[in-house]
C-alpha cells in the first residue's frame, strides 16, 4: 500500500475510486501541504486549467487535501489518469495533519504545462469543491475554492458525464 495526497478532483472519493483509477482507495486523513498554494493553472489536454500545488516556499501558504491509501498495483492506472509525464510529475511531499506529520506522493504540474491565464471548467471546480466538503476541509478554504473563476466546457456531453458523479455524493 502507498499513501497518495489528493488536493484536486481526486479528493472526491467517488472519483478516485473509479474503476479506471484506484477502486481500493481508503481514506486516511485530511492534511496540509505547507509552502504551496493551490492554482488551477495546469494546462489540460482539453485546454482548461486543472489543479496543481504550486510551491511558493512561504511557510504560511498551504494546500489542503486528503491522504488516501492505495494499492501499489493500482498506481499505474492512477498515473495514466493523472497524466504522469504529460503535464504532471510525481513528488513525495511532507504533510501536516491534526495529529502527526507524514509523507505521501502527489502529482505536481511541470513548468512546461503551467499557464496562469487558464480557468477550470465549472464541472471540474465543482468536483474539487465537493471533495473538500466531503472531507470537511476548513470552511475558509472551501470558500476560496468556490471563488475560483470558471468557464463552461464547450463539450456539453463531457460536462454532463463528469457531473454525474456529483449525483452520488
Amino acid at each position: 500500500m502507498m499513501r497518495y495526497f489528493a488536493y484536486g478532483s481526486n479528493m472526491l472519493a467517488q472519483r478516485l475510486r473509479a474503476p479506471d483509477r484506484t477502486p481500493s482507495a481508503k481514506f486516511l486523513t485530511a492534511a496540509r501541504l505547507k509552502g504551496h498554494v493551490l492554482k488551477f493553472h495546469k494546462r489540460s489536454r482539453d485546454g482548461s486549467g486543472k489543479c496543481s500545488a504550486f510551491e511558493t516556499g512561504n511557510p504560511n501558504d498551504e494546500v489542503h487535501g486528503i491522504v488516501f491509501e492505495i494499492g501499489e498495483t493500482e498506481k499505474p492506472a492512477l498515473d495514466k489518469a493523472e497524466g504522469l509525464g504529460k503535464g504532471y510529475g510525481e513528488k513525495v511531499v511532507h504533510l501536516t495533519t491534526s495529529h502527526q506529520n507524514l509523507s505521501a506522493f502527489t502529482y505536481i504540474a511541470t513548468a512546461d504545462y503551467i499557464d496562469n491565464s487558464l480557468r477550470p471548467y465549472t464541472w471540474y471546480k465543482d468536483l474539487v469543491v465537493a471533495g473538500a466538503k466531503q472531507h470537511s476541509l476548513p470552511r475558509r478554504y472551501i470558500r476560496q475554492l468556490e471563488a475560483v473563476e470558471t468557464q463552461e466546457d464547450p463539450d456539453s456531453e463531457r460536462a454532463s458525464r463528469e457531473r454525474r458523479i456529483l449525483q452520488h455524493v
